[in-house]
């Protein structure tokens, strides 16, 4: 399987890591030409948002990308890649808009407001879980999947080809998510 990780901004060398520790092969997403290449899945990393959309935009792979992922390329949104998929934005602008929630830009405020914690995810074990200027998702709709939530606020969801995060897995040395979304989403 081969995974391809958008490296515009944000962790993606520490997803990288993860998934090569799982057996998975990967290669960075920086410019149109990458997406030629055959991928099984992508990882959409945490940074900021509106500079990943505008990156997006700017680099002529928003389109191809989101016409990707709504013809089935399995996707997972860490944090910022939340936003990013988010068919709603309390706070923001909506950009790939492929996945039916409403996200809260950043929920927990600043910098300071950042967090660790475990919780449960799929009514498996609990799972390390690290908050990063985060998101949280507001509300679904019927057709998407709740996963996860920290003191009342859903932080994880799957909707079909996609799984979504406002946390970051990346930043653990737990591979429970990653093997999660190559288990469950790439075929």
């Amino acid at each position: 399987m081969r995974i391809g990780i958008l490296a515009l901004q944000g962790a993606f060398a520490e997803h990288n890591n993860i998934l090569k520790k799982l057996g998975a092969e990967t290669f960075e997403i920086r410019q149109k030409d990458d997406i030629s290449k055959s991928f099984d899945g992508l990882i959409i990393p945490g940074g900021e948002s509106t500079v990943m959309g505008k990156l997006l935009r700017e680099l002529d792979l928003f389109s191809p990308i989101q016409k990707m992922i709504q013809d089935g390329l399995p996707v997972f949104g860490t944090c910022a890649g939340l936003i990013l998929l988010a068919n709603k934005v309390n706070g923001g602008e909506v950009q790939l808009g492929t996945m039916n929630i409403t996200a809260q830009r950043n929920a927990y405020g600043r910098q300071l407001g950042s967090f660790s914690t475990n919780a449960k995810f799929d009514n498996d074990d609990n799972i390390p879980m690290v908050f990063i200027r985060a998101p949280y998702i507001s509300s679904v709709s019927k057709d998407v999947k709740i996963l996860s939530t920290v003191n009342d606020k859903i932080v994880a969801a799957s909707q079909d080809n996609q799984l979504v995060t406002a946390f970051h897995p990346e930043l653990t040395n737990n591979t429970y998510i990653h093997q999660y979304f190559l288990s469950n989403f790439i075929k």
